[in-house]
């Protein structure tokens, strides 16, 4: 539970409806629900592995909320993204009877949140604790329609709030892109494929029989079906340092993530390449791009036998790495 919240609800300053179902709207990994009616309590949950996560510890899970879904209340904690935080409030005002409760940090922008909504509403007293505030609600006498969510564009593509590069074809992604060799290959994989940029790239190869996309953002991978419609592709939501595909592959390409909500973390992208290794048949080749002050390496090295730098240019680098090393038996 957010230390916001539990105070909240201890102090009774907030007081959540005794019937009803609460929804809890995209929960980080460390959001303590414990303190909620567990049998009341619908998460949604988007991302793959924390929706397992939320389901493995015994709560209703959906990566959305439905068309005719009712809550008696919903909880909302904050994106970064302003356009996707705008969108889930006004998701959050359309679809509860009771309160709407917004928790989030200072750096996830929630100041510029209850500025926006003092506009629009009577919003309750804000609790200010740890770097962050919570505040709420009455849906019933606010308009925020306004702030739905509609569909991004990146060129020709669709994008959605909150996807990664929502706004534009990411310039390392289409460096990539313009480095891939023909043939790739029968088989391709795509970890991390968002909305789906390097896939439809790629499937330009008429050597391709199937391309797997796999990304963990259930939103991202709605826009990924819409943008790639060849038969060729698969898609996985799914973790994609977790995922396992059938048989091994004769390429992976990704441009992984190398952030953890606002942290920055290069051991996912060092995940990444151990999976794509994992993933590879024995003669498989990885093509990947990535900031060139990330340090993989290390990583690569004791995953392939081969690496090379196949291009880039002062911010990117386009990495090549071939015949992967498994793992030897303890």
């Amino acid at each position: 539970m957010s230390p916001r919240l539990s105070l909240a609800l201890s102090e009774g300053g907030l007081t959540l409806p005794e019937e009803g179902m609460i929804a809890v709207l995209h929960p980080g990994a460390e959001f303590d629900l414990s303190s909620l009616p567990s049998d009341r309590v619908c998460v949604i949950q988007p991302h793959a592995a924390l929706n397992a996560q939320f389901a493995g510890a015994g709560y209703a899970c959906q990566t959305d909320i439905a068309d005719t879904d009712r809550f008696a209340a919903c909880i909302l904690s904050l994106p970064r993204a302003k356009a996707q935080a705008r969108a889930l409030i006004a998701q959050a005002a359309a679809h509860t009877d009771g309160l709407v409760v917004i928790d989030g940090a200072k750096t996830d922008g929630v100041d510029s949140i209850l500025r926006d909504l003092r506009k629009r509403t009577t919003v309750g007293p804000a609790l200010s604790k740890a770097h962050g505030k919570l505040l709420w609600f009455d849906p019933a006498g606010a308009d925020v329609s306004d702030w739905a969510a509609v569909p991004g564009q990146a060129g020709n593509f669709v994008t959605a709030p909150g996807v990664f590069s929502a706004d534009g074809i990411d310039p390392a992604s289409a460096l990539l892109a313009a480095a891939l060799p023909r043939p790739l290959g029968r088989h391709v994989v795509d970890l991390g494929a968002g909305w789906g940029y390097l896939s439809a790239m790629a499937l330009r190869d008429p050597a391709i029989t199937t391309l797997d996309l796999v990304e963990v953002d259930h939103h991202a991978l709605a826009c990924a079906r819409a943008n790639v419609t060849d038969p060729r592709a698969r898609f996985h939501w799914a973790d994609a340092t977790q995922w396992a595909c059938e048989g091994r592959a004769d390429t992976v390409i990704m441009n992984p993530p190398f952030h953890t909500g606002r942290a920055a973390d290069p051991e996912l992208g060092r995940a990444f390449i151990r999976a794509a290794a994992r993933l590879l048949a024995p003669s498989g080749h990885l093509w990947m791009v990535a900031n060139r002050h990330l340090a993989y390496e290390t990583t690569l090295r004791e995953s392939f036998t081969q690496v090379t730098e196949a291009g880039g240019d002062t911010r990117f680098k386009i990495v090549h790495a071939q015949r992967p090393q498994r793992p030897r038996p303890a």
